[in-house]
């Protein structure tokens, strides 16, 4: 088979199908796996870009669990992978638990041949352009670039972008659930820009920093002599969003009142002005984001769930940029090269120090705190290189940079163990998903007592 054949993975238990399904694609070099485990072995081996996984997989041909194990497991192992699910079984509640699980599209049995062939050429076509874009953008970070402006290394936020692409294409109402700096308008844009509303507007509105007493004209507007101070009929911003997407942030945010308002908005998509009469059809795509737990607040009564439910059809949970596997660095590195250029020329990276520090310290701000801090380091450096006093972490990066032995042989703990897990206790393929030899793997599982 040539070498320069994309590589696709079938997962399929049907042997006539599989052997179909196989015929059918000759653009590709094929490969077929009939259970999870066949599946695993093939992804770490032959690394194909796309998968398309049949969720009702042995040993429950007639249910979903095998099939969502093996998706899970699949993108922990390559997390770019483009695997598109398959279900006779409930459709369409599997159909959107996949995509939230970061499956990248799903079709239904009995299977159209012609429509999964076009549906995996488009597959193949999204990621050759994602790899185009990857060495165009970000070329010297050892990063990915993601949703136009998304940077990252780490597993786990590749698993949130990845959702997000594919719930862009969709008119689903969207829930980005995460910490205050974690990104969450960010991705909401990036959602924006990959969708088919892309070319109408982006409107986003804070509504833990409006009064109570005007979001409701903000996001409503008012006619002209509806309240004292209404010299003129104004348009809110859901109409002003109309044909594009509202970003509502901080939603949680939003009070009881004016909730049972918005309700009604989602469930007719028209609004009525503060002082009008006359119902406004809108078309709008809602995207939303908190950092405040929500089904806390249903239970409390702070918070409506028939809302909830309206606003979250697909929820997104964003990690903290400490539980972003080594995106502290990478985003450093990214932050001092733009803010050099733009405020101090002379600062060419980081002295090894810093980035220790950097990569150790918890981050509780996440990205919007690693960027402020960057930036005050850039203007006040006085070397080519910014060191860790200029991170000003205080008192605590000594103690992180004298511990910094016993951080590197916990990160080291951690990933053999992931990586045996895995694997399932296989050496070599640990080794390779490591990215060493099996040899040296054998002297670190000896040198930390990992051996059983």
């Amino acid at each position: 088979m040539s070498d320069n054949l994309q590589k696709l993975l079938i997962v399929e238990d049907d042997l006539g199908l599989q052997k179909q399904l196989k015929w059918s694609y000759e653009d590709f070099e094929v490969f077929c796996a009939s259970n999870r485990d066949e599946a695993l072995a093939l992804l770490r081996s032959e690394e194909p870009d796309v998968v398309t996984l049949d969720l009702g997989l042995p040993p429950d041909p007639d249910g979903t669990s095998e099939g969502f194990a093996a998706l899970d497991e699949m993108l922990k192992i390559k997390p770019d992978t483009k695997i598109i699910v398959a279900s006779g079984h409930g459709a369409q509640e599997s159909a959107q638990k996949a995509i939230a699980a970061g499956a990248w599209d799903f079709y239904q049995k009995p299977v159209d041949i012609d429509e999964l062939h076009l549906i995996v050429k488009r597959a193949f076509h999204v990621r050759e352009l994602e790899l185009q874009s990857q060495k165009a953008q970000a070329p010297d970070q050892g990063g990915e670039m993601l949703l136009g402006s998304i940077i990252t290394a780490s597993p786990e936020m590749l698993k949130v972008a990845r959702t997000v692409e594919r719930v862009a294409t969709t008119g689903v109402s969207v829930m980005l659930l995460g910490a205050s700096g974690t990104g969450k308008e960010l991705l909401a844009r990036g959602l924006h820009d990959a969708s088919d509303r892309s070319d109408k507007p982006f409107v986003a509105i804070n509504c833990g920093a409006i009064p109570e007493n005007l979001l409701e004209s903000e996001l409503f507007g008012y006619e002209k002599g509806a309240f004292t101070g209404a010299v003129k009929t104004t348009e809110g911003k859901i109409e002003i969003a109309n044909g594009g997407t509202l970003f509502l942030d901080e939603v949680g945010d939003i009070p009881m009142a004016l909730q049972v308002k918005l309700l009604r908005f989602l469930q007719e998509r028209e609004i009525e002005r503060i002082g009008g009469r006359k119902p406004i059809p809108v078309d709008v795509r809602v995207v939303c984001a908190t950092h405040r737990n929500l089904n806390q607040m249903i239970a409390a009564q702070e918070f409506r769930d028939d809302l909830y439910y309206r606003l979250a059809e697909i929820t997104v949970n964003i990690p903290s940029l400490s539980e972003r596997t080594g995106d502290s660095v990478l985003l450093a590195k990214h932050f001092v090269n733009r803010f050099a250029a733009e405020m101090n020329p002379s600062v060419k990276g980081f002295a090894s120090a810093a980035l220790t520090a950097i990569d150790q310290w918890g981050w509780p701000g996440n990205v919007r705190e690693l960027e402020n801090r960057i930036k005050r380091a850039v203007i006040m450096a006085d070397g080519k290189f910014i060191t860790a006093d200029d991170l000003e972490f205080g008192d605590d990066d000594d103690e992180l940079l004298l511990n910094l032995k016993s951080a590197r042989e916990a990160a080291d703990r951690k990933a053999i163990t992931r990586a045996i897990s895995r694997t399932e206790g296989n050496i070599s393929s640990a080794a390779k998903l490591l990215g060493i030899s099996r040899p040296t793997l054998y002297d670190l599982l000896k040198q930390y007592e990992l051996q059983s």
